[in-house]
Order: C-alpha cells, then structure tokens, then sequence
C-alpha cells in the first residue's frame, strides 16, 4: 500500500511505495534530501543475500573465488590439486578481505587448510619416491 508524502521543500505530493519507508532520497520534484516516514509495525521484506539458510543453500552473495577454493580444497584429497587448492584459498582470502560484503570465508579456509595438507603430503610422496633411486648410485 503506497504511503502518501509531500515534499517539505517544494510541495510535491506524491505515494511512495512502502518498500522505501524509514529511507532517505532525493525528491522527485526539487531533487532535495528527503526521508520518508516509517510505517509503524511494517519490517521491509529481507532480500535474499540477508538470509542465512539461503546462502547455504545458494551461492548469493559467497566470492566465487572461495566456492573454486572449497571444490579444489574437495578434491586436492587426489593431493595432485593440492597445489591449486592453496592458491585458490590464498585468492579467495584475499578476495573477501578486499570486498567484506561476500561470504565464503569457511570455503576458502577449507580449500586452504586441504591445499597444505595435499601439498605437504605430495611433496612427502615425490620425496619417497625419488630417494630410492637417489641412494642406488
């Protein structure tokens, strides 16, 4: 239900939609600051990226670094994207601390945490395998 304003600048009377009460813009009229009444007992509907249980579910708002980060992170488990998943956690890091509004930080701690762990356990691998023919000169 629109909610009926007049401009206390220039006059202009104008219905505002309800999703705009308790905000501030400038008039439609004279381009002046204005701030529009809130309507008692009405909560604005919440977008989606506000809801928690739906960012779990869809990836709104959640740096796509930190979603490539947590499938590498998945899959560095075959340790050879261990050294991808490391990357891709550092990035997706660096990417939420530039941009705090994104999500995924648990993502990409998970993608690096496994990229350390796959690489360590790749590095011991190669090691293993290549000392053998080492001490066989």
């Amino acid at each position: 239900m629109p909610i009926p304003f007049q401009c206390p600048f220039c006059g202009l009377q104008t219905w505002v939609p309800e999703q705009y009460a308790g905000q501030s813009g400038p008039c439609a009229g004279c381009g002046k600051p204005i701030s529009i009444p809130p309507i008692p007992g009405y909560t604005p509907p919440r977008r989606l990226e506000q809801d928690p249980m739906v960012r779990m579910l869809i990836p709104i708002g959640r740096s796509a670094w930190a979603i490539a980060a947590g499938y590498a992170g998945l899959f560095s488990l075959t340790c050879f994207l261990s050294p991808i998943a490391l990357i891709l956690g550092i990035i997706a890091i660096r990417d939420i601390k530039r941009h705090p509004e994104k999500h995924g930080m648990g993502r990409a701690i998970f993608g690096l945490v496994m990229g350390i762990l796959g690489t360590i356990a790749l590095l011991v691998f190669l090691v293993g395998a290549c000392l053998p023919a080492v001490w066989r000169r």
